[in-house]
């Protein structure tokens, strides 16, 4: 699946727990990719603890919280409920 925007994936990938700002939890592949690995490297990380950000199992399923992702992707919410990459923020 190929997805020309990271913060695309991060909305779109979700699979659980969607609220009034959107989804809350995201899957491990997607949360994976996001960060530059594959479905193995972000399954192998996250069984020996070592996943870049809190992993959460729910079931059988490993799940990342999307603040998580986004905090080490450096996407920062403004006050107005409008996010944007930290980068960004410094330019104005």
């Amino acid at each position: 699946m190929k997805h020309s925007n990271r913060l695309e994936l991060l909305h779109g990938d979700a699979e659980l727990a969607p609220s009034a700002d959107g989804p809350e939890v995201m899957g491990l592949v997607a949360a994976g990719r996001l960060l530059g690995m594959g479905r193995t490297k972000a399954y192998r990380l996250a069984r020996a603890g070592q996943f870049p950000c809190r992993v959460l199992r729910v079931g059988g399923r490993y799940v990342v919280p999307v603040r998580g992702v986004r905090a080490l992707l450096g996407y920062i919410n403004d006050r107005d409920g409008e996010g944007r990459l930290g980068s960004e923020r410094e330019k104005g």
